[in-house]
């Protein structure tokens, strides 16, 4: 890519999220002081070393999208749905738009439908096979979300799915730009979709000692960039952003939110489950998405981190944030109001990050005490804290080694 290139226009948001379901409401959410309150102790993991995720409560999906419906979709195609609902009507899109090829639509997710795909493996266990649903290949599949998203709105353009592990959400946002400047489409739906309330997987992850075992205080285990963090902690959600050419957004009168810059992405090629140790990919999806935004490191004023408080990722990541763009940036990681939803947290952290550049305002990292002494950059801590910035930077870490960047700008 070169410099210069065209600035997509964010034109919509949608949000679900445990710290809130809505733009809004997930907004107030991460913003707030004090600990996360979505935080639950799971019967299903009651068993395991980590037994709680951060689950969304009060979400009727039965009532909203309907019992059809809702028979042929796994629980992340569910809040994708709902997500690009929320994004499709705050971009004021109307229902002509459907009708040509040229609105693309692109979601993410790292595990796709894995809580029916458990459920069907224990059928098939204690029942036969003659009992398996023949819905599993429907409901499993990682493109299940986008698919089910285009039949939702009637969106026939365009349509894919990108799994990079958990780096999926931002990965599809740059895809969807990439997209509108080969000029494939004018309009983009892009983010991520993730629930995996999954013993199979969490049980793999006390494995890789990767989760957080805090049961007895589990509101405040998930501490980004901490002294004394342990792991993640698993959340569910989706995060859609609408996207448009930007000459599309102002012939129809849209608001336009924020703008996406620029896009860098880089493999480690170093191993499966483990971040390179010095960070050199991470480091090039990052000048990478820079230089395509044609911004300097001076420029960014705040940073959304992957920031997934595992001891090696959020030491690594602070290293080159740092040696890329200084101690000057706000940093902040969300997760701990959120919790990591894997192949959604990018989509969703985009979306918080234009909310941020909106009311110039960056969150604080909830359950910071005692920052690590080998952190070298500004975590925001315990309260929101007010800043004027004109362009921000979202960082995404998956495993295998797939990092990715974006570069998001106040105005388009």
């Amino acid at each position: 890519m070169t410099r210069g290139q065209l600035t997509a226009a964010v034109t919509g948001l949608g949000l679900i999220t445990a710290a809130g379901v809505g733009a809004e409401a997930a907004w107030q959410g991460v913003t707030r002081s004090g600990a996360p309150t979505a935080v639950r102790h799971r019967e299903e993991l009651r068993d395991l070393p980590c037994d709680f995720m951060y689950t969304i409560e009060d979400l009727d999906t039965a009532a909203l999208l309907g019992v059809p419906a809702l028979r042929m979709m796994d629980r992340f195609t569910q809040l994708a749905v709902l997500a690009a609902r929320e994004a499709v009507a705050d971009a004021g899109l109307d229902t002509s738009v459907w009708e040509s090829n040229r609105v693309a639509v692109v979601i993410g997710s790292a595990h796709g439908g894995l809580p029916f795909y458990d459920e069907q493996s224990a059928v098939l266990a204690e029942k036969g096979a003659r009992r398996v649903s023949p819905k599993l290949a429907p409901m499993t599949t990682v493109n299940s979300a986008a698919s089910s998203v285009c039949m939702d709105l009637g969106a026939r353009g365009p349509s894919l799915c990108v799994s990079t592990a958990c780096s999926s959400g931002t990965v599809a946002i740059g895809t969807a730009l990439q997209m509108l400047r080969s000029g494939a489409c004018d309009i983009a739906i892009a983010g991520g979709a993730e629930s995996v309330c999954s013993r199979l997987l969490i049980s793999s992850a006390c494995q890789l000692r990767a989760v957080s075992t805090r049961r007895d205080s589990p509101e405040t285990a998930c501490r980004p960039f901490d002294a004394d963090r342990d792991g993640f902690v698993i959340g569910e959600g989706s995060g859609l952003v609408v996207l448009e050419r930007p000459e599309h957004a102002i012939a129809r009168g849209a608001r336009i939110r924020a703008g996406i810059a620029g896009y860098g992405a880089s493999s480690d090629a170093y191993a499966a489950v483990a971040p390179e140790p010095e960070g050199e990919g991470i480091e090039r999806a990052l000048r990478t998405a820079l230089d395509d935004a044609g911004v300097s490191p001076a420029d960014v004023g705040h940073v959304n981190a992957h920031g997934t408080s595992t001891v090696m990722n959020d030491l690594i990541e602070a290293t080159v944030l740092e040696r890329v763009l200084g101690d000057r940036p706000l940093v902040s990681s969300t997760k701990a109001m959120t919790g990591h939803a894997l192949g959604a947290a990018g989509g969703i952290e985009a979306a918080l990050t234009v909310l941020a550049l909106e009311h110039q305002l960056v969150p604080a990292t909830a359950n910071l005490r005692t920052r690590d002494v080998r952190i070298p950059i500004d975590v925001v801590a315990k309260e929101a804290r007010p800043a004027t910035f004109d362009c921000a930077v979202k960082t995404s870490m998956g495993f295998g080694g797939h990092n990715a960047a974006l570069v998001l700008t106040r105005s388009c």
